[in-house]
């Protein structure tokens, strides 16, 4: 950061129409790109106290310095329709959340889920259903804690439990534009109707689910191919009837103005703003709920990628990368795959984006990356913010999920569904 920080404030030195200026600002945006998005692979910078929204904060503030980008261009830069739908979204599940809506859901499962397996699945289909349409890492959030709760007054291990919040919810989220941060973004850019982005990636969520169980059961068979059947006290859950039947009604019209077509930014912060209109829950309690962190991260990293391509973007690296072969399914899939797990998945499909545009079939070029980016962060523990929820929660009540607890499962099924993912988009 100290390396981007001198190369940010050395063209400011030159004159405009230096050529020594404007090479200093291609190196500066070079350096503050690649720093950037070091640090955010690694989550922090070793010393500091810094979080990935202070480290896309602090490379947005650089672009802007090092003369990348004008104080216009990065306001341009940041795409509203991606931070309005974010925002939108969270009211919502906050909303469900707050009114009890998710506890009644795990006292039902806890009630009707008599054996392990159906325990399980009745999870993996909870987490996948609700992170295709209300954001993965949201549901993650709230069901963590929930099924930690719910496995130990049964009397089970919750690590095998906990493994399926967080993959299920990666695989179901790459059913809908409104399923994961990455696939928001990616709905803004290409404008693909939600329809026919649910028509394309459905199927590829649904067989990943049922996978989901299958491998988990697998390597936990102690746990669910006994004759064990669950019992455990009812236990007592606070909600509000009224806010829960608000919140659900609300939810529902949600999704099928999303399927009627209407704008998902739009649909979701006319509902989200409608719901802060009640006298039961003070409008703070619901604030308290939103990952604000989560959409100054967004910003920040608009204006980094758009400042790296107005400065870095030349005919010659485009050539380079045209040699990947991008236009080819099976290519562009791979290497967003390896990228989304260099990277994450979200600054991965923002690094995509100036490639992806030109190819020939953009809409299912846009397809691929959504299904790639989404489907690789199950691969290790670190693969996406989802994952690492579940383990900070878990990890907050005693209970530790290892790297290889996450990676025996999650690098299998990785592989196994983008092979099914890029199979189904390709042929």
């Amino acid at each position: 950061m100290a390396i981007a920080l001198v190369a940010a404030l050395a063209p400011e030195i030159l004159p405009a129409e230096d050529p020594v200026g404007g090479e200093g600002r291609k190196v500066a945006a070079g350096v503050i790109f690649i720093g950037s998005y070091l640090a955010l692979a690694l989550g922090r910078i070793p010393g500091l106290s810094i979080d990935r929204a202070g480290i896309a904060l602090v490379g947005a503030g650089l672009m802007v310095a090092s003369g990348a980008l004008s104080m216009e261009d990065a306001y341009r830069a940041v795409d509203l329709d991606t931070i309005t739908l974010l925002l939108g979204m969270m009211i919502v599940v906050a909303s469900l959340r707050l009114s009890g809506f998710f506890a009644l859901a795990n006292a039902w499962i806890m009630a009707h889920a008599r054996r392990p397996l159906l325990l399980l699945g009745a999870i993996v289909a909870t987490s996948g259903v609700f992170s295709a349409f209300l954001v993965n890492d949201a549901i993650c959030l709230v069901l963590a804690p929930l099924v930690l709760e719910l496995t130990l007054a049964l009397g089970r291990r919750p690590i095998p439990y906990l493994l399926a919040v967080a993959m299920a919810s990666n695989i179901g989220s790459t059913a809908t534009i409104t399923g994961n941060p990455q696939n928001i973004m990616i709905g803004s850019f290409s404008h693909i109707p939600y329809v026919e982005f649910a028509f394309a990636l459905a199927p590829i969520a649904l067989v990943g689910l049922v996978l989901t169980v299958a491998l988990i059961a697998l390597f936990y068979r102690d746990e669910f191919f006994g004759e064990a059947r669950l019992e455990a006290a009812p236990i007592k859950v606070a909600f509000n009837r009224f806010l829960v039947v608000r919140a659900a009604l609300a939810t529902l019209v949600l999704i099928a103005a999303f399927f009627a077509g209407v704008a998902p930014a739009k649909a979701a912060i006319i509902i989200g703003g409608l719901l802060l209109l009640t006298r039961r829950v003070k409008s703070r309690r619901i604030y308290a709920q939103i990952d604000w962190s989560l959409l100054l991260m967004f910003a920040g990293l608009f204006i980094i990628v758009v400042g790296a391509q107005h400065a870095l973007l030349t005919p010659d690296l485009i050539a380079g990368v045209g040699r990947l072969h991008l236009d080819r399914i099976p290519a562009l899939g791979a290497v967003t795959a390896v990228l989304s797990n260099i990277v994450s998945n979200v600054p991965a499909v923002l690094m995509l984006k100036p490639f992806v545009e030109p190819l020939g079939n953009p809409d299912k070029a846009w397809l691929v990356v959504a299904m790639a980016s989404t489907l690789a962060g199950n691969f290790t523990v670190l693969g996406s913010i989802a994952n690492l929820i579940v383990v900070q929660r878990a990890s907050a009540s005693g209970v530790t999920i290892s790297f290889w607890d996450y990676f025996k499962i999650g690098a299998p099924l990785t592989l196994i569904t983008l092979l099914i993912g890029t199979l189904w988009l390709w042929l």
